[in-house]
């Protein structure tokens, strides 16, 4: 192949990181630098030339061609034969030269791979013994339907309820799990193992669980019977769940909506049980207040006098905290972690007190802000700008951090 493993985890042009399946990865020279390297290990047989002398041969057969390139090549040829078992020590193996040659190199491989089994033993402790490799197939089967618990000459598998479940999932049924048992096993299936696989068979699937977006809800089943005949209603992906109850992949808005369109009168119904009542936003002129009694010497309302000092002070605050704001040294904006900034929130929504945040507006530029916080909802905080004197809802992704006034 023209890829070179080798390079994975150095730097492009650009000083990116090459990855695995990164396309700067293609060498075109690769693929004969490697039968050159391999062919100077065929060339001595019973050998183990070091790296420097291979290089030196390379070098002397094909002058022009060498470089630091062909070397980094060479040493990755190298490292991988040896990875890949074509060398050991340093000489080249018998079933590399085989490959180097054409020849399968299985038929060098046979004598010295062990002949794979397709029998377990089972124990009375829950556990199934390999007394040597397994055939594919078995292989495949004991790692659904057991834990390997160790390894070596003989794998040792260990049954449990996580285990057989496992097998369950895939879609084994209680059934075929002891037939297989009993078929690949050298000794007697253990009763313990069968009272787990029927155990765990006996409770799997009892309770399921989906995904829902809405319901409906009726009294009537004769209703729901015919909304689910209506052939418009197969947009909403309903299901029956009860007599009386209706799920759908829709939302709660889409679902009432959908309803509506198709004639019915259904109402939004929240998460305790409640009708949820929406009601239009109504303007009224204002009426004419009725002239107070002056309580003060001085002719002025004491309400008004309260709520115009706090307004002086507020501003006044605001003003300050503009100009030098806590924990900001250098005049810089507030930062800190997403998860620290909501948690700064919320506590000052609990205690109603005052922050100062940076945020970036729809431009990306950095502004700064002080607000009183009122609820935070659906990624956006409300508030009240001391700044600008006004009621405003902010992006959380927006707000760079939160710092105390």
């Amino acid at each position: 192949m023209d890829r070179v493993p080798g390079l994975v985890g150095e730097r492009d042009d650009r000083d990116r990181p090459l990855n695995a399946l990164h396309t700067d990865l293609r060498r075109s020279s690769a693929p004969a630098v490697r039968a050159a390297a391999l062919g100077v290990l065929a060339a001595a047989p019973g050998l183990a030339p070091s790296r420097d002398s291979i290089l030196e041969r390379l070098a002397w057969e094909q002058p022009r061609r060498r470089g630091p390139l062909r070397e980094q090549l060479t040493e990755f040829a190298l490292r991988e034969a040896e990875q890949l078992g074509l060398t050991g020590l340093g000489a080249l193996s018998g079933h590399g030269r085989a490959l180097l040659s054409g020849d399968d190199p299985a038929s060098a491989l046979a004598p010295l791979l062990p002949e794979p089994v397709d029998h377990v033993l089972l124990q009375a402790d829950l556990t199934a013994v390999a007394p040597g490799p397994l055939t594919s197939e078995l292989n495949r089967w004991m790692t659904l339907a057991a834990d390997v618990e160790s390894k070596g000459g003989a794998t040792v598998y260990r049954f449990g309820e996580s285990s057989i479940r496992r097998a369950l999932d895939a879609g084994q049924a209680a059934e075929e799990l002891l037939a297989m048992l009993e078929r690949h096993s050298a000794t007697p299936v253990p009763q313990a193992l069968s009272y787990l696989v029927a155990d765990v068979a006996r409770r799997h699937g009892r309770m399921r669980v989906g995904t829902a977006g809405a319901y409906i809800r009726c009294d009537d089943p004769a209703l729901l019977d015919q909304i689910t005949a209506d052939r418009r209603s197969a947009a909403l992906r309903l299901r029956r769940l009860a007599p009386t109850v209706i799920a759908s992949r829709s939302s709660r808005a889409a679902l009432v909506d959908s309803l509506r369109a198709m004639g019915y009168a259904p109402v939004p119904e929240s998460l305790d049980g409640d009708v949820i009542i929406t009601q239009l936003d109504s303007r009224r002129t204002e009426g004419i207040a009725a002239a107070r009694p002056l309580s003060s010497p001085n002719g002025l309302d004491p309400e008004v006098a309260v709520a115009a000092v706090r307004a002086l002070r507020a501003g006044d605050a605001a003003h300050l905290a503009r100009r030098e704001p806590v924990d900001a040294p250098g005049g810089q904006l507030p930062r800190s972690p997403a998860t620290a900034t909501i948690s700064a929130l919320q506590d000052a929504i609990r205690q109603g007190v005052r922050v100062w945040i940076g945020y970036l507006d729809s431009q990306g530029n950095a502004t700064s802000r002080i607000l009183e916080p009122a609820r935070m909802e659906g990624g956006y905080l409300t508030a009240y700008d001391e700044t600008r004197a006004a009621v405003h809802r902010f992006a959380l992704h927006r707000i760079t951090g939160v710092s105390g006034i």
